[in-house]
């Protein structure tokens, strides 16, 4: 069990914390996981005291949306608490709509991101050297502009801090040449198709990134998908090239934070009710512009 930093969402009592990250608890059921998506908030990798009330049901019910919508292997079994094993069912209220019931993978140590726009990171990347985890770029191209082709730019997983940009020739020496090139190609395929999504909905998906993992011999997705967590939304019809762009997750807040005098390190400030509000507005409007609907809150 790892070590608890926070006040659990859901006090689940009899059951194993296998982990807890910085916004989701994972608790062990033999063959499964549970994932439970909680309402903290996370910003330059510090989770902050305030927490969004709602926040992990909407990213939640997101991925559970993508899951069915991509239709393609995955760890995802049901997110119906009355279908979870009959030790959880005590907490079925507190569960629904922000947990998943999920079957445990192999993970690959790689985040395998597609990019469709060059932006964070890779915009910092390309500044310094040219070049994006190996993919070397026209001359003066400017912030935010379409990446076309989108490139795969995977990162190394690092449990402590931020992870590592890296190259296919790295990955192709961590998980093998065949896997390497397996995830690029379903990588950029699964973005592809959420981005072709979106933007029937007036929305441009600058980029995602995804995890993978193996169950029962065969490559499948898991973790959060297509969130905003995990993703970069922005309003097409405000978007332009050489700016940065409206986005439908917690830039807002980060912005907030970068006004004030904070090294970016644990403890880090109270948020207040506003900015928290309007963080929260901007993660219930792309759902509602995703999936047609409201979230259940």
């Amino acid at each position: 069990m790892s070590y608890l930093k926070f006040p659990t969402q859901v006090p689940i009592e009899g059951v194993p914390l296998f982990s807890q990250g910085k916004v989701r608890e994972m608790y062990d059921l033999d063959e499964y996981f549970l994932m439970v998506a909680s309402d903290r908030i996370s910003a330059f990798d510090v989770v902050l005291p305030t927490r969004l009330p709602g926040k992990g049901k909407i990213l939640n019910q997101l991925s559970v949306f993508w899951f069915r919508e991509l239709g393609i292997p995955s760890h995802f079994v049901t997110d119906v608490p009355e279908e979870y094993p009959e030790v959880l069912r005590p907490w079925a209220d507190e569960l629904r709509g922000r947990s998943m019931l999920v079957r445990k993978a192999r993970r690959f140590d790689v985040e395998c991101v597609a990019r469709g726009y060059l932006v964070g990171s890779g915009w910092k990347d390309y500044r310094k050297t040219g070049a994006v985890c190996g993919h070397k770029l026209p001359e003066n191209l400017k912030l935010c502009c379409k990446l076309d082709p989108p490139l795969f730019t995977p990162a190394a997983k690092n449990d402590v801090g931020h992870d590592e940009n890296i190259d296919l020739e790295r990955m192709a020496g961590m998980v093998g040449k065949r896997t390497a090139e397996e995830l690029r190609d379903k990588t950029l395929d699964i973005y592809s198709r959420a981005r072709t999504y979106a933007g029937e909905r007036g929305i441009i998906l600058a980029d995602t990134k995804f995890e993978f993992g193996l169950i029962d011999g065969k490559l499948c997705l898991i973790d959060e998908v297509l969130t905003p967590d995990s993703s970069r939304y922005w309003p097409g019809d405000k978007y332009e090239e050489g700016r940065n762009q409206e986005s439908f997750d917690k830039q807002f807040l980060r912005d907030w934070l970068e006004t004030l005098d904070w090294n970016k390190e644990y403890p880090g400030p109270e948020v207040p009710a506003d900015v928290a509000k309007k963080t929260l507005d901007k993660y219930v409007e792309i759902y509602r512009r995703l999936v047609g609907r409201d979230p259940e809150l």
